[in-house]
């Protein structure tokens, strides 16, 4: 069978193992947002300050950085369903660790072994379900976001978070409910996985015959890269800017924000195989150039920013399916290093312009990483495009 037959092969059997995937992507969205809501478990079981609370989800997300190479490197030697398994099974055994840690030390160390898991499953299920199409990548990552907007709504409603008269005695003994969820969830992911099957990576013909692999990984590393910085950066500093500006209700445009990503994706699922990816990341990039110009104006930036968490949403999933049209699908959790970077470097960069030069830096830097991402995609698109057939002798 041709390296394209693999794909179509892929993608029809793709229905069926999208289970694993909706399983899998909701558990992963769930605890991403976790940390965060349950810091005042932590500091209540633990009895740590506020300063250093934080080091368990500092933790969580070194571990789930660090996971996409070492999945990349395992990928070339077993199957995505084996990677999937093993991965699943360190984020069930970190999350046990969290729950029963005796120590706070044990806790953060355990949290670092679930970020590592998180990563595992993260890094396989991207390469596979991107190598098979863009609809399928972004459907899943959609699902992802569905998990972030209920866990801290889960964590609120299992450990009694905020609520009227729930001292720090009564919540030291919940911190269990929450991660507990996550473990069940990690079972049911393997058992969806067995029943149903996980997505092996297809490799199409472009694949294997990619002129110059290494400066085109780097210009898609460039381009995810940029991707992140922008999400983070207007998840970041959406609410400080806002207020900043004089502009009411910052917390509900920002959940608008993340509201407009998890649609967007769902949209971007159904509607992405009829186009050309490099067409809707292109397009993508210029709604992202107008959306961070007009928040510039304080009047515009509400609008502005609940349609930039529509014009990013199909960015992720649509530039992973187009490397795996011209690039090994196996690159994929090698792309997913460079968007933590961008993730790591944006914030704290405009923490600094911001400091230095007002709110006026937030819409600024934004506008600056959606001209680079434009410019990223342009330059990937052309790097990829096949060159025309060589003229045979005599013709015309």
């Amino acid at each position: 069978m041709s390296g394209s037959g693999k794909v179509q092969a892929g993608a029809r059997a793709s229905l069926p193992m999208m289970a694993v995937g909706t399983a899998a992507f909701f558990t992963l969205g769930l605890l991403q947002a976790m940390y965060g809501p349950a810091f005042p478990v932590f500091q209540a079981r633990f009895g740590v300050s506020t300063a250093v609370v934080g080091l368990i989800a500092s933790a969580h997300f070194l571990g789930s950085a660090i996971a996409p190479p070492l999945v990349g490197a395992a990928l070339r030697r077993v199957s995505v369903r084996a990677g999937v398994s093993f991965s699943l099974l360190v984020l069930a055994l970190g999350m046990l660790g969290v729950v029963f840690a005796p120590a706070w030390a044990v806790a953060v160390a355990a949290a670092f072994v679930g970020g590592l898991g998180l990563g595992g499953v993260s890094a396989c299920l991207n390469a596979a379900y991107a190598s098979v199409g863009a609809r399928p990548v972004n459907l899943v990552n959609a699902v992802f976001g569905v998990g972030s907007m209920v866990s801290p709504l889960l964590v609120a409603a299992l450990t009694g978070v905020g609520a009227a008269g729930v001292d720090a005695t009564q919540l030291a003994g919940r911190l269990g409910g929450p991660f507990l969820v996550v473990v069940g969830l990690c079972a049911a992911t393997f058992v969806a996985g067995r029943v149903w099957g996980v997505p092996d990576i297809g490799v199409p013909v472009a694949a294997s015959g990619a002129a110059r692999p290494g400066p085109q990984f780097a210009l898609f590393a460039a381009l995810i890269a940029c991707y992140v910085g922008l999400e983070a950066g207007y998840g970041a500093w959406t609410v400080r800017y806002l207020t900043e500006v004089g502009v009411g209700g910052a917390a509900l445009i920002l959940s608008g924000f993340w509201g407009a990503l998890t649609v967007g994706r769902v949209l971007t699922g159904v509607f992405a195989a009829r186009w050309e990816p490099s067409r809707v990341v292109l397009l993508c990039a210029a709604a992202l150039v107008v959306c961070a110009a007009a928040a510039l104006r304080p009047e515009l930036a509400a609008g502005a920013h609940l349609l930039a968490g529509l014009a990013l949403a199909p960015v992720f999933g649509t530039t992973l399916a187009w490397l795996t049209r011209v690039l090994s699908a196996r690159l994929v959790p090698f792309l997913l290093v460079a968007g933590s970077l961008g993730g790591v470097i944006a914030p704290a960069l405009l923490g600094g312009l911001f400091a230095r030069w007002g709110a006026v830096a937030v819409p600024s830097f934004l506008l600056l990483l959606a001209a680079l991402l434009a410019l990223f995609t342009f330059l990937t698109a052309r790097m990829a495009r096949p060159a025309p057939p060589p003229l045979r002798p005599g013709a015309a």
